[in-house]
């Protein structure tokens, strides 16, 4: 399976980054060795001083597909989850400054704690879903899917003209407002609307 995130997905967070809003999607790829499961502690790499959590809404490809319509694309997800994209700041902001890919920053082992998936029938509207992090009991990314930029369905149209979608793959589709530094000893819990599906420490 393969990770495919989505960067710059919620203007505001673009803004806060001091990066454009972009016009199509932004991608980058995680390899297997990201994820994280279990809510198991997140041990903070030695070779960053400055990883920054990205809380974000994940959806899981229940099909193989290329090429895909995106007035179809809605019947490639059943199930989402809640994820973090750990992101070593410092290394991608000195890549970003030479016009270097960011997979060092991004794709590291453990940069990407991934919740237990639910089914989407569960929410009445998939595009009104209020996600967020608490930070040591305090709040400090709030999303709503209202805001993306692209859609999940124009995401996975978009994604599958260049990668062939395999049952498995997942899409995390990028972050709001709020990132921020983590440190030794944090707890990170996520929220979708009101269940909590992440729960992990930093170590």
């Amino acid at each position: 399976m393969k990770i495919i995130a989505i960067g710059r997905n919620y203007a505001e967070h673009a803004k806060e980054l001091n990066n454009p809003v972009p016009t199509v999607p932004v991608i980058f790829l995680k390899p297997d060795t990201a994820l994280l499961k279990d809510n198991k502690p997140f041990y903070h790499p030695d070779f960053s001083e400055d990883v920054h959590h990205e809380l974000e809404v994940v959806l899981k490809i229940s099909k193989e597909g290329k090429h895909i319509s995106e007035k179809f694309a809605a019947s490639y997800y059943d199930e989402i989850a809640l994820g973090v994209d750990f992101t070593a700041r410092d290394i991608q902001s000195r890549h970003k400054e030479k016009g270097l890919p960011w997979e060092l920053a991004k794709a590291f082992d453990n940069s990407a704690p991934i919740s237990n998936f639910v089914p989407k029938t569960q929410f009445a509207d998939i595009y009104n879903l209020n996600f967020h992090l608490d930070v040591n009991g305090q709040s400090r990314q709030v999303g709503n899917t209202s805001n993306l930029l692209f859609s999940f369905e124009y995401i996975i149209a978009f994604v599958s003209k260049y990668f062939t979608l395999k049952k498995g793959d997942m899409i995390f589709t990028g972050t709001p407002a709020g990132v921020a530094k983590v440190n030794v000893g944090d707890r990170l819990e996520g929220y979708l609307e009101e269940q909590k599906l992440i729960d992990f420490y930093v170590k």
